[in-house]
């Protein structure tokens, strides 16, 4: 199939349910999403579990349910009227129909030969410096062997050159006779991973398939099967690795790292879609912040790059960050919501409201937010060496805070706002200075060290918690 056959772009998505949806195949679902959405195409759900002691319907929800938080829609799949689910267990009668086409045309053929006997021929072709690849004994068998039963389905691979031209990376060669013959099935009824994608490959008329550079070498073997059946050959691109900070493969602590994990540190979805989109693609410009409507507008295959592509958190970030500052207070409101009450923090709106203009432009992540809000719950202990400002001594502190109540106590409730609070205070700035009067109410109000300005926390908590706060610092001194 080349691209001036191709009537219309289908592309798949095709998980196999054996762990965590991690970022490497949510950077390959989002490519081939935004490459059906540019093309006006079809984006299809597949599931993919022939694995069938690994699989686990827990995994599986997973993964709908994150493509439903991160806003990929799908076109075919579980769910989608009568065109799903396609999910690979279920379509076991379609891949009899084809090894047995297979097997009638001796282009598959079945093998005796025991796990042991096929050990200790590839230790044999180690030993000797040669490619550990199956000999072939059970190519031309005319009768099964007494006393045997088949093990395995083969395929018979023939010894040709295989060439295709890879959107990304491309023209690659594989020279077949390295394969040997390979296994394409346990059985009859249960195919293998190479052999049941061609078959759903071709009978969901997949015209693209975008996938990791870890399926490269699966790829010759499908198309050999692809020939062998008189199937169509779709246009193959495949993605670069994710790499770390030293260009090495990506350590565990990012790469089994679920995308769950992510959305439960306060991760935005349209954020962590932004950075995995720059994972090996750029656009053609410099800007790096885009939505998602953006990035279908952007999007081209053809500014995807070869060399690996390096995961920087910092980077993932830094554009939390950036996409948290475009939203609504509404909209915040709305994503902290679980986090707080996961940490049983119930603020009133309008103290949700102060801490929201107070805190988005500090926090990165809404797990952040909700613990850098926690000093205005429960005042965390902390030594009242804290509150001295440089080599202040204690009496001067004490007599300071003493102070700061004096300032507070005409103020209502009403008026206890920043601008009230620092008028209240500024006579007493310009006679001690501005480090000795905010510095020990900063500490008292917040217990940090380093905290947000001492009259924005005041204004959020209220007169009546500052003043019981600041009663707190001297009793601590």
């Amino acid at each position: 199939m080349t691209a001036k056959h191709i009537e219309k772009v289908r592309v798949r998505f095709a998980p196999s349910p054996t762990g965590h949806w991690h970022v490497g195949g949510v950077r390959t679902t989002l490519f081939n999403w935004l490459f059906a959405r540019k093309q006006g195409g079809v984006f299809i759900l597949r599931i993919e579990d022939t694995d069938a002691e690994r699989s686990k319907k827990e995994y599986e929800a997973e993964i709908l349910e994150m493509l439903a938080w991160l806003g990929l829609d799908y076109d075919e799949g579980p769910g989608k009227g009568n065109l799903g689910p396609y999910r690979q267990s279920e379509r076991t009668a379609l891949y009899e129909k084809y090894l047995a086409k297979l097997l009638e045309e001796h282009r598959a053929y079945y093998c005796y030969c025991s796990k042991e006997e096929l050990e200790a021929e590839r230790q044999a072709l180690l030993a000797q410096g040669m490619p550990a690849k199956y000999g072939g004994h059970c190519r031309n068998l005319k009768n099964p062997p007494a006393g045997k039963k088949p093990e395995v389905i083969r395929f018979k691979t023939p010894e040709v050159e295989i060439e295709f031209k890879d959107l990304i990376r491309g023209k690659v060669k594989f020279d077949a006779a390295l394969f040997g013959d390979f296994v394409i099935a346990k059985d009859v009824h249960s195919p293998l991973y190479n052999f049941a994608v061609v078959v759903d490959d071709h009978e969901m008329q997949i015209s693209h398939v975008i996938r990791g550079e870890e399926h490269l070498s699966n790829t010759p073997k499908q198309i050999l099967m692809q020939k062998a059946m008189g199937l169509a050959e779709p246009i193959y691109g495949h993605l670069p690795l994710i790499l770390d900070g030293e260009r090495k493969k990506l350590s565990k602590r990012y790469a089994e790292t679920s995308l769950l994990e992510y959305r439960e540190r306060g991760f935005l979805p349209g954020a962590i879609l932004n950075f995995l989109a720059l994972l090996g693609w750029h656009p053609s410009h410099d800007k790096e912040v885009f939505t998602l409507k953006e990035l279908i507008q952007e999007f081209d295959l053809s500014r995807v790059q070869k060399a690996g592509a390096v995961f920087n958190e910092k980077k993932l970030l830094w554009l939390n960050r950036e996409h948290l500052r475009k939203l609504s207070e509404e909209e915040i409101a709305k994503f902290l919501d679980p986090f707080l009450k996961k940490k049983n923090l119930t603020p009133n709106s309008e103290m949700l409201r102060g801490l929201i203009r107070l805190e988005r432009d500090r926090i990165r992540t809404f797990s952040e937010f909700s613990e850098s809000a926690g000093l205005f719950f429960s005042l965390p202990d902390y030594p009242s060496s804290l509150l001295n400002w440089k080599d202040s001594p204690k009496e001067e502190t004490k007599q300071m805070i003493s102070s700061l109540k004096e300032c507070f106590a005409p103020l209502t409730e009403k008026k206890f706002t920043r601008e009230g609070i620092m008028a209240a205070l500024r006579n007493l700035i310009e006679t001690k200075g501005k480090g000795n009067v905010l510095w020990p109410l900063r500490a008292a109000l917040s217990g940090q060290m380093a905290s947000p300005d001492p009259l924005d926390i005041a204004s959020i908590l209220g007169k009546t918690e500052t003043l019981r706060r600041l009663e707190i610092a001297l009793k601590k001194i």
